[in-house]
């Protein structure tokens, strides 16, 4: 389990019939998102009008259920941060069920497994970055620098955290848009002075995974750099990454962004900004590139990333 503050509340256990009873037996009104590791719902507790987001785990994930369940509880249970999206509860109860097997009908054991988050109503960046709302470039860097920063958190625990699918649709923004770094199904915990390890089970969001990771199976802080610097390329640019059937690390992306974005081309997209804020959108479109580097070494550092936001050379 990663360590964080002390003294910190840790999220409450629920029975399954409590949840159940909040997201309306899981109704299809109460669905928020779909992806392939679980569906999200709005829960709203009758009694005091309580709105959180509860996340009712698939069984025919690319994970196991309970696997899923395990890395999310004790990864992030305990951390509390600005950027980080907030545990409040969770759910794992074995129930008697009727299921269908060889064209009959037999009783089993089924495992209900449920995630539990604070609300936050105005969905994810992928909706908010690329539907019709307008984001002004304060908001988006404002957005930039904050990944960074629930980011460095999860990098700089006293047990690190990786988390291996940073997308726009795994950051949740509050009412002051302010970004929070959700869905750990995937993340790693490292070990102590452990700074990469190894997997023959590669899985990931197509586009957004790091060639290392990709090919050879490796995971290290510098897989989630990759996708970091994805982000902020998209946030920056307000392009978004489509990758082709073949493109599971978004070179092409990639290739037409150092093509087309020129001091030149921002100066002429972003022409209504001051100075200082068109050097902002320069850094980011520099440092984006410089994460998205195929030599996992040639990466910057997380703290590097943020100095080079902030104007530190």
């Amino acid at each position: 389990m990663a360590t964080a503050s002390s003294n910190l509340q840790l999220p409450a256990e629920l029975p399954y019939d409590f949840v159940k009873k909040i997201t309306n037996d899981f109704s299809k009104e109460r669905e928020i998102s779909d992806n392939p590791f679980g569906k999200l719902y709005k829960g709203i507790n009758p009694d005091d009008g309580t709105v959180i987001a509860v996340k009712k785990l698939q069984e025919n994930a690319p994970m196991p259920a309970g696997k899923i369940f395990i890395n999310e509880v004790q990864n992030i249970m305990v951390l509390k941060h600005a950027n980080i999206v907030k545990m409040v509860g969770y759910c794992s109860e074995t129930t008697k069920k009727l299921v269908q097997f060889d064209h009959r009908y037999i009783q089993a054991d089924v495992t209900e497994s449920v995630l539990c988050y604070e609300y936050l109503p105005k969905g994810d960046l992928a909706k908010n970055l690329f539907g019709k709302l307008i984001i002004d470039w304060d908001t988006r860097f404002k957005i930039i620098k904050g990944i960074c920063k629930g980011l460095r958190y999860l990098h700089k625990l006293d047990i690190p955290i990786i988390h291996m699918d940073l997308k726009p649709e795994n950051i949740l923004l509050d009412e002051d848009m302010v970004p929070k770094i959700a869905d750990f199904a995937l993340s790693r915990v490292f070990g102590e002075a452990q700074t990469r390890l190894c997997t023959q089970t590669v899985v990931g969001s197509y586009g957004y995974m790091a060639p290392e990771y990709l090919y050879r199976g490796e995971i290290s802080a510098q897989s989630d750099i990759y996708s970091l610097g994805l982000l902020i390329i998209e946030i920056t640019t307000g392009e978004k990454n489509c990758p082709e059937t073949n493109q599971p690390s978004a070179r092409n992306f990639i290739d037409n962004v150092q093509k087309n974005w020129t001091e030149d081309y921002i100066t002429f997209k972003y022409s209504s900004l001051t100075p200082d804020c068109l050097n902002q959108v320069k850094r980011c479109i520099k440092i984006g590139l410089e994460c998205v580097t195929i030599d996992r070494k040639g990466r910057p550092t997380i703290e590097k990333i943020i100095d080079t936001l902030n104007g530190i050379n």
